[in-house]
């Protein structure tokens, strides 16, 4: 595992055996503003978001949206799921704290080191539980409001992006409940839609990827 830095200043994990990096190489920090706060998080009516991450990794999308918990002052309920956590010392040489929101480097490494598989309130606006599992084994339960779908390349880990695997993700989601992921391939897209998604291209992060893809799961569709 290297430690890389984006075109953004922030900081990214590059994994040789993959050949892939945990964020964009053009801005870890932008990437996941974009993507998941902006795109995600902000585009959500639930007044009480309750939030699935498919592939916590770094821990940088969860940061993000704790801190934009306490700035709306929104209680959010945050469920990740990852099969390899990374080691504290990993992690604090990413140094997304400094960066970010030095002020809240505590919050920071109080995500990180509440314990897994059981829920902890970690500030008084954000709840987290980390699941350690296999995303493509397990069975979470309905009444989600935000999914981030943050998985490796689909030419990186195939078993992430499958048809049955959306379908589930679909069933978990509340009415007018969205799904965002930096993924926009047309593969990704039509699996989206035969799960009964509303898809839309969206620009992408600046300086980054040209499009991505968020889908909603209108009233309509019960």
């Amino acid at each position: 595992m290297e430690i890389e830095k984006t075109a953004d200043g922030s900081y990214t994990l590059f994994v040789p055996e993959l050949d892939e990096h945990y964020h964009s190489v053009k801005g870890a920090l932008t990437e996941s503003e974009h993507i998941f706060i902006n795109m995600g998080l902000k585009h959500s009516s639930a007044t009480t978001p309750r939030i699935l991450e498919i592939g916590f990794g770094t821990g940088l999308n969860a940061f993000l949206t704790s801190l934009e918990a306490q700035k709306e002052k929104r209680n959010i309920f945050y469920t990740t799921i990852e099969k390899y956590p990374l080691d504290m010392e990993t992690i604090k040489r990413l140094d997304y704290p400094e960066l970010i929101a030095p002020e809240e480097s505590e919050l920071f490494y109080s995500i990180h080191s509440a314990a897994w598989n059981s829920p902890q309130t970690v500030s008084e606006y954000f709840t987290i539980e980390k699941i350690e599992g296999d995303f493509t084994e397990y069975h979470f339960k309905k009444g989600y409001d935000i999914i981030y779908f943050d998985a490796f390349a689909p030419e990186k880990q195939p078993e992430m992006w499958s048809q049955e695997l959306f379908d589930n993700l679909y069933e978990v989601l509340d009415d007018n409940g969205i799904l965002t992921t930096y993924c926009a391939k047309g593969v990704v897209r039509r699996m989206l839609q035969k799960a009964g998604f509303a898809v839309e291209r969206l620009a992408g992060p600046p300086g980054g990827k040209r499009e991505i893809l968020r889908g909603t799961k209108k009233v309509s569709d019960k």
